[in-house]
């Protein structure tokens, strides 16, 4: 009786120091190793020492006479508890039908009109008398191929037929230009943004604590207002130039912008060329509907002598336009989660905007005044000295000097 009540408390402080280090596996085959070198009663007496029921112990004891085993596993092949979906199939196909009620299941159903989060498809669920936690409805519906996704903008409204053949046009454009030592722009406004200590997107590092504190509302401060920055950007030799307006953003607005791009960038870049291209948008101050447009533009060629060719994206593709990847985005990272408290803060940030492949901005305020609603009489626009182009002249065309 004193050698089993010794050997009970042998087992038990062993136990006791390796318990920590040892697996649901180890543990059962370490208590199986004891009770097989005590003999007769060793199951019985490990079971006392260490709190281990007799089936685990012979289920150890069975796996060290299994040559076959697989090491790795804890558990046999098929072990533990079962997963909902073996228990109910219908489970995947209810969930499915909550989830996707735009193309299934009833019209009516209330999720149509939520937000299909895991509680409330665990909800959802539970109306059909199963009980599924939000984790399970996340694991089930990972295994159906579903993840958390955004919107993602892809439909551009109603795509004409010659979409892709005026990007060709326009690249072959480009490329033509640049090859020959002459100006490839891209042109566009970026969206107009308020100035004053108001919120902007973005995230930048701060000590615990130690955000910047702004405004709950975007209200407009009066005296501060909003400005508009319209750039310039040269596809060629990646530089740009930004134009920060006080004032509306217009046609002439747009185009006194590449002539201060001319004289301050342009002119000591390209001094041997007699003609430019500039990439613009169908729509905004630069579109080719805008009689304003062409008639500043024709101003501009005869101020400097240079033949402007314009080609513009085709309605809906904007976001194609170079200048929006290549200058525009890289403006918002840079300035992302910092206030726009002045209009020198918005120049400076513009302006102080590089990248890896070696982007140089220049931005300066333009405090002119630009009005908007000015009227182009037919007159005017027979003064304008346009050509078309034999593709898509609506598109492409250009403007000479007066002679």
């Amino acid at each position: 009786m004193i050698n089993e009540a010794t050997k009970l408390s042998e087992i038990t402080d062993k136990y006791t120091m390796l318990n920590d280090y040892l697996n649901e596996k180890s543990r059962r085959l370490w208590a199986a190793t004891e009770a097989k070198a005590l003999g007769w009663g060793g199951i019985g007496l490990v079971s006392r020492a260490t709190g281990l029921s007799y089936p685990t112990i012979r289920k150890g004891i069975k796996e060290l006479a299994d040559s076959k085993g697989d090491p790795s596993r804890l558990r046999k092949q098929g072990g533990g508890r079962k997963s909902i979906v073996a228990k109910d199939k219908e489970v995947e196909r209810i969930l499915d039908t909550l989830i996707c009620p735009y193309t299934k299941g009833d019209p009516e159903n209330p999720l149509r009109w939520t937000s299909k989060s895991t509680y409330k498809l665990s909800e959802a669920l539970k109306a059909s008398s199963r009980e599924v936690s939000p984790s399970s409805v996340a694991r089930i519906l990972r295994s159906q191929g579903y993840s958390l996704q955004g919107n993602r903008k892809e439909h551009e409204g109603g795509l004409h037929q010659d979409r892709d053949a005026q990007f060709e046009y326009i690249n072959d454009k480009v490329k033509q230009f640049i090859s020959e030592g002459k100006a490839a722009l891209s042109v566009d406004t970026k969206k107009k943004e308020n100035i004053g200590n108001y919120k902007n997107s973005g995230q930048e590092y701060h000590k615990k604590g130690k955000s910047p504190k702004v405004k709950v509302y975007d209200f407009i401060d009066k005296k501060l207002g909003k400005v508009s920055p319209y750039g310039v950007y040269d596809i060629g030799l990646n530089k740009g130039w930004v134009s920060v307006g006080i004032s509306s953003d217009t046609a002439q607005f747009a185009v006194n912008t590449i002539r201060c791009w001319w004289y301050q960038l342009g002119r000591a870049s390209y001094q041997a060329t007699d003609e430019i291209l500039v990439t613009a948008d169908c729509g905004g101050s630069n579109g080719n509907r805008v009689r304003l447009w062409k008639v500043e533009l024709q101003r501009l060629s005869n101020q400097l002598g240079l033949t402007i060719h314009v080609c513009h994206f085709p309605p809906g593709t904007s976001k194609w336009n170079k200048i929006e990847h290549r200058m525009f985005s890289y403006i918002s990272k840079n300035w992302r989660g910092k206030p726009l408290v002045s209009r020198e803060t918005v120049v400076q940030l513009i302006g102080n905007t590089t990248t890896n492949a070696g982007l140089q901005i220049q931005a300066v305020l333009d405090e002119n005044q630009y009005h908007k609603g000015i009227v182009v009489s037919d007159q005017e626009m027979e003064l304008v000295n346009i050509s078309a182009e034999s593709f898509h002249g609506e598109w492409n065309y250009k403007i000479q000097p007066d002679s």
